[in-house]
């Protein structure tokens, strides 16, 4: 009886130290999934300084939603204006309405005419959308513009969204592109654009359009959460690393 009371009790022991173990295994990952999002986001930061384009999705031929963003003014001079011009590979735009924003699309013959995903005959297109506002948008404060299109099928595609910002005292054209050989930091005014993703194999286009929400199980471990977290934000990163590049080629 002693020596199975002893062998219980050091199994108590061995489970109490294997349970403090994974909840160091835990907070260690924690800090360090925390640091690096950190400092992934600090190495993202000076973006926010220029109009900047975020898609729902990158993947070949998807439809997805494309989130623009503003954040200052021209100089300090409060926004007024914003024209979007629409690159030629996308034929179908649908602009999402706001309160404070009046929306206007300008069109364009297609010559010859395009062939839509679904074998329709696209006889024009949507070259540009501006928003225009009756109350400026101050410097210092941050406005979002929505535009929902259908990407092209080619995977490896850069797409540049000229985008001239207009003013109440002048006007901002975010209109630059790298040539060959150039780096797109150092433009002043670099167009916001981003490279289309080739679909994973058996995708559909209609599957990779949409977000997903992911729920943690009861019970389960937060810190492979934060960890994923992570990793997603270091994807983003060496994604816009990526686009750098393929925008140094072209």
């Amino acid at each position: 009886m002693r020596r199975d009371y002893i062998g219980f009790t050091r199994t108590r022991a061995d489970e109490h130290d294997r349970r403090s173990a994974r909840r160091r295994s835990r907070r260690v990952m924690r800090a360090g999934a925390a640091t690096l999002i950190v400092s992934l986001v600090g190495l993202a930061a000076p973006a926010s300084a220029h109009v900047a384009v975020t898609p729902s999705t990158t993947t070949a031929g998807a439809h997805a939603v494309l989130e623009f963003t503003v954040g200052h003014g021209c100089g300090t001079s409060p926004t007024t204006k914003i024209t979007i011009q629409i690159p030629e590979q996308i034929t179908s735009v649908s602009p999402t309405r706001t309160a404070l924003w009046k929306v206007e699309k300008r069109t364009e013959k297609i010559d010859p005419p395009a062939t839509d995903s679904h074998g329709n005959k696209i006889v024009e297109r949507v070259a540009s959308v501006t928003f225009r506002t009756d109350t400026p948008l101050p410097d210092g404060y941050r406005e979002t513009f929505e535009l929902a299109v259908q990407l092209p099928e080619a995977g490896g595609t850069t797409l540049a969204f000229p985008t001239i910002q207009t003013c109440e005292q002048g006007e901002s054209a975010w209109i630059e592109v790298p040539h060959d050989g150039q780096n797109v930091e150092d433009l002043e005014l670099p167009a916001p654009g981003f490279i289309i993703s080739e679909p994973a194999e058996g995708m559909h286009h209609h599957a990779a359009s949409g977000g997903s929400r992911f729920e943690q199980a009861p019970g389960g471990d937060d810190s492979l959460t934060l960890a994923a977290l992570a990793a997603g934000v270091l994807g983003s990163v060496l994604g816009g690393a990526a686009l750098v590049r393929q925008r140094r080629r072209t």
